[in-house]
This record gives C-alpha cells, structure tokens and sequence, in this order.
C-alpha cells in the first residue's frame, strides 16, 4: 500500500498548489493528536473500527450523506457541509459542468476541505456518466452511442472499453465512483425514462455486458453503480415524477429483472443504487424498493449475497417524496431500510431537519444508531480499500493535464468503431443506399449534428428542420432522409406517408416509435444521437459497410 501523500507528491511535484496541499495534510495531521488518520499505515479493518469508535453521532451520520448544489461553483452551503461536518460524499450533475475545468477546481477544493478534517477522509465523488442519453459531465467530455448501441452489437469488448474511455475521462477530472451502468430491461417499449438507456430486452445479455462495462471501468480506476434496483425497465412512468408501480410476480422478478443484477454482483461490481419503485404484486405494499428491507436485506443482502454499498437514487425524486412525506422523513426510512448512502440533488440548509431530526432519532434509538454506524463503517472501508490501491482516481485531479487527457485521445476512434457496429437494418424493402453524386437528396433532422454529418458525406443534399417547412418542400426531391427520434419527428414523419417510397428513415433514438409507421421501407436504426452515431448512419447509407447490428428489442419490425 502507498502512503497516500508520496503519491500526491510524485503525480504533480513542482506545482505550488500541490505543496499546499501537501502542507494543510501535514498541518492538519499533526494537530490531531491521537486521533487516527485515514491514511494511516494501519490494516483496513482496525484502521476503519478505530475511527469508527472515536466518530461523533455527527461524524457518522456525515458519511452516509451524499449531496450536490447548483451552480458551477461549490455553494457556501455545500462547502460548509463538508468544512464542518465532514460530509462523506458529493455528487456533480448536469448543472455544474459546462466547463470541464471548473468541475476539476470544484472537486480539488471539495477533497482539500475534506482532508482538513479531523479522520481525513476523502470524498466519495459521483456522477451519472452512464454515455449515450444521460451525460452529466458535459464541456470536453466524450458523447458516446450509449447502451442500446452496445446491446446492437452485442459485443462485451464494446461494453468493456466504453467503461474504460468514459471513466478515463472522468478520472482525469478526480470523480471516483459512476452511477452507471443502467442494467434495467428495456421490456415496456413505452418507457422514457429508461429507453435507450438499457442494454435490451436480453437478462442475461443486459447482465453480460454490464459485467464488462464494470470491468473497463475497474481498470480505469472508476467505481461503478449498477440501478435501479430491482429493476425499473418494466414501466412507462418516471419516479422523477411519480412512483411508478411494476405488476409482475416474484417468479418474474427472479428469472428476469434481478437476473442482471447478479451477474454484476458475481462479477464485483461495488455499488447499487436502488430506485423509488413499487411491487405490491411481491411485498403485498406500495412500499417503494428505496424503503423495503425485504427488497435490500432479504432479496439484495441475503439472497443475492451482495456486500457492497447500496445508494439510493435522489431523495428529492417525487418517487421518494410523495411516499415518505418529507425529506428527513425519506433519510430515516432509507436508512432503516438497509441504504448504506442516501443521495439528494440538492444541498440542505445547515439547520435543515433532514439533519437534526436524523440525529434526533439517532439518540432516542438505539437500533436507528446501530443502522447508521452500520452504513457509516461500510462507507469507510469501502473508502478505505479504495483509496489506498494504486488504482484509484487521484484526489486531487492534475488540472494541468484536463486538455490532454479530455477527451480521451483514444476514445474518438473506439466510439466511431463502436457506432459503425451498433447500426442495425430495421427495414430493407426498398434500397436504402444513396450515391455520393445525387443531387436530388434531402437531410430533416432536429439535431443540428445530424445535418451536418449528412451534409459532410453528401455535400449536394438539401438540409432541412423537422417542422412544416420540410412538408411543403419534401416532394421536390426524390430522397429524403429523415431522421425520426422522438413523438414529435413521429408526427411529421406521419404527414410524409405520400412520399413513403422515397423516405429513408434513421432512427436515432429509441426505434419503437418505427412501429407506428409500418409503410416506411426503409430503415435503420442507430441509437442515440452521438455524432460518432450519425456519422455511422451516413456511412451506411453511402455503402462503405453493411451493417451489422442486431434489433436488442422484441417485436420491432
């Protein structure tokens, strides 16, 4: 095991930030006396019950809180979270990260709080980076062909370096732990919320891949989250929203939903994040899964033999919300539920009673007190086995070197590989090749990327928007290419049934909206709005392969 602050010494020696650093550990070490320190030489177990039997009611209850805050900036109020009350994890979202850069400071000024703190525990930094749809991590960060276009390939190399490239990247910017992969079933075709998300339809294949996509991340240096468990593929509905409630019996449950989840969790995979879910069909309640101990403990601990960390998805979800009644209403019930870490979007006021009525209960109740040392332990040896293998994601994210290594300078030949293979033939009635020559070609697309791949590969062709402009020109050309992604392309793509015989429709999205226009000839189908995935869709259409994806959805056609 390296001692921790050799190795920040030897990854950015001659940087005066870094000798900051170096000198608030040292500082800060030394004023604490007797207490022990994470980085202590120390074995894990004795090292994390010594810290544990010295922590305050405060401290413990601190790890087992995740929180993020709006703005680019870290917020004063989540600054003072981890400044005072040694907050054990942090979360970036969408919101924060426009400019790589200042993800990296935000994080670097995160973990130095952290480190000044009494035990000098690092910070847990998560995100959604799952690629394709959902991409938290904006700015310079790759955007990838996602899940669905891995389930089209059907290849686990595909799923192992879209791990790798992803969570390269987000090493570089000193985020630790990915709340990716999706694992749930793609099996209601209605679904928006997870669509293009998931694998398939396929448990074992879905559970293949995800295994793959934990190893690649593994081997970056990344730890990863396998959700929603159980598993949030068999609905239409958004716990965003509303709490979705899923009508299928145990037997299902075992033979497809949980079927992913424990090839992820033989293949050690260290974190699952559980979803505000019902199955009153299973527990005879509308108890979310987010709060069912018989979903956490005797399903996911006991059945399922998991020992990782379970996380719940954002408390302030209406899933979570509406059931529990309020926010510190929602802590306590996840907490007893067996949740190891509980996650909100938003940072709480400092006297907000999510924490005084959590620590409330703590003192009135021994066993609440039990459960939250419990996931407080759990926390800090995960910590503790994490931090200290040579594997791990610096704390302190090299600024310095973001430009090189974001985007990933290898990733852009891996995803255009990886979109080519994904692009699958819906259908072939018609031809649905173009020559490089024609000049009687016209490109709809709502996405400003798709345009200007088409228009790349067939510099003649006409460009156009989805709207009713495109209506009153589309018969003056002899084909169209019609990029159909979502309810409203469907609407317009509807009021071309005339000219069906000259449409060529790429799906770029979800490919079930295909079905409501079974007179369409010609399609293919490439997942997500990558631009490596259009580029791939014009390939295609100009001949330079034959694709070969496979359709990872039942009765599509």
């Amino acid at each position: 095991m390296r001692n921790k602050l050799n190795r920040i010494i030897l990854v950015a020696a001659g940087s005066a930030a870094t000798f900051l650093i170096i000198a608030l550990l040292l500082s800060t070490a030394a004023a604490r006396g007797s207490d022990p320190n994470f980085w202590d030489p120390v074995p894990t177990d004795e090292l994390a019950e010594s810290i544990i039997s010295r922590m305050t009611d405060e401290e413990k209850l601190a790890q087992v809180l995740m929180f993020g805050w709006a703005g680019m900036d870290p917020s004063p109020q989540v600054v003072a979270w981890v400044e005072r009350r040694s907050l054990g994890s942090i979360k970036v979202f969408g919101w924060n990260t426009d400019d790589t850069f200042k993800v990296a400071e935000a994080i670097t000024l995160l973990q130095e709080k952290a480190a000044s703190n009494r035990f000098g525990i690092p910070l847990f930094v998560a995100t959604d980076q799952e690629g394709g749809l959902i991409r938290h991590v904006k700015g310079r960060t790759s955007q990838t062909p996602g899940n669905l276009a891995i389930g089209a390939s059907g290849l686990s190399s595909d799923a192992w370096f879209s791990g790798y490239y992803i969570s390269r990247e987000l090493a570089a910017l000193g985020i630790n732990l990915n709340f990716a992969p999706t694992v749930d079933l793609y099996t209601d075709h209605n679904s928006t919320v997870i669509g293009t998300r998931s694998f398939g339809e396929d448990p074992e294949g879905a559970g293949i891949l995800g295994a793959a996509f934990v190893s690649g991340s593994k081997a970056a240096g990344v730890l990863t989250t396998a959700k929603h468990f159980p598993g949030h593929g068999h609905t239409g509905l958004d716990s965003h929203g509303s709490t979705p409630i899923i009508f299928i019996d145990e037997e299902t449950l075992f033979q497809r939903e949980l079927v992913p989840f424990k090839r992820l969790i033989d293949a050690g995979v260290p974190a699952i994040m559980g979803g505000h879910l019902c199955f009153p069909n299973i527990t005879g309640s509308r108890t979310p899964a987010t709060f069912s101990s018989f979903f956490l403990k005797d399903v996911l601990r006991e059945k399922m033999g998991f020992t990782g960390l379970i996380i719940t998805d954002d408390i302030m979800m209406n899933g979570a919300t509406h059931y529990a009644g309020s926010v510190s209403r929602v802590v306590e019930l996840a907490i007893e539920a067996g949740n190891n870490i509980v996650e909100s979007s938003t940072t709480p006021h400092f006297s907000d009673s999510l924490w005084a009525n959590t620590l409330k209960t703590m003192r009135e109740s021994p066993d609440f007190k039990d459960k939250v040392t419990d996931s407080a332990r759990r926390v800090l040896l995960a910590k503790i086995d994490y931090f200290k293998d040579d594997n791990s994601v610096y704390i302190f994210p090299e600024i310095t070197k973001i430009e090189a290594r974001v985007p990933d300078p290898d990733a852009a030949h891996f995803f255009q590989s990886q979109a080519v293979r994904s692009v699958t033939v819906i259908r072939d009635r018609t031809p649905s090749r173009i020559e490089a020559s024609s000049k009687s070609v016209l490109i709809a697309s709502q996405f400003p990327a798709f345009l200007d791949a088409g228009r790349k590969r067939f510099p003649n062709a006409e460009i156009v928007g989805v709207n009713d402009y495109l209506l009153r020109i589309a018969g003056n050309y002899d084909t169209i290419v019609f990029c159909l992604s979502g309810a409203q392309s469907l609407s317009t793509l509807q009021n071309l049934h005339h000219l069906k015989d000259r449409i060529i429709v790429v799906s770029a999205m979800s490919p079930v909206f295909l079905s409501a226009v079974p007179w369409v000839n010609s399609a293919i189908a490439v997942y997500s709005y990558s631009p490596w995935s259009f580029t791939a869709a014009f390939g295609a259409l100009a001949g330079d392969f034959t694709p070969g994806g496979t359709l990872p959805l039942k009765d599509i056609e």
